[in-house]
């Protein structure tokens, strides 16, 4: 026979802290050739859930676009070398909150 009464179980759902934008991005005007930079400030340190966009396409960290965190709440996207066909809108995502530029 098992005595379920002492047995004793406590289940702990720590619910992370909604992250939101505190600093949105700018618009920027750049020359072809040049390296642009977007920054967008997070309220919350090692946030996840974090997405840029160029025209709607999902943007990866590699030698074209550079994608880090500064001071664990400044997210950055550095575009090298743009060209015509980098002109359109982009977009950073945290969870449910975006911001565009």
């Amino acid at each position: 026979l098992i005595n379920v009464s002492s047995s004793h179980s406590c289940f702990c759902l720590l619910a992370e802290p909604d992250v939101t934008i505190v600093s949105g991005l700018r618009d920027t005007v750049v020359s072809e050739g040049d390296d642009v930079t977007f920054r967008c400030q997070v309220s919350h340190e090692n946030a996840r859930d974090v997405e840029w966009k160029l025209q709607d396409v999902a943007l990866q960290n590699n030698e074209m676009n550079e994608i880090s965190v500064e001071k664990g709440k400044i997210h950055t996207l550095t575009l090298r070398k743009v060209t015509e066909q980098d002109i359109g809108t982009v977009t950073f995502r945290v969870g449910p909150h975006t911001s565009t530029a």
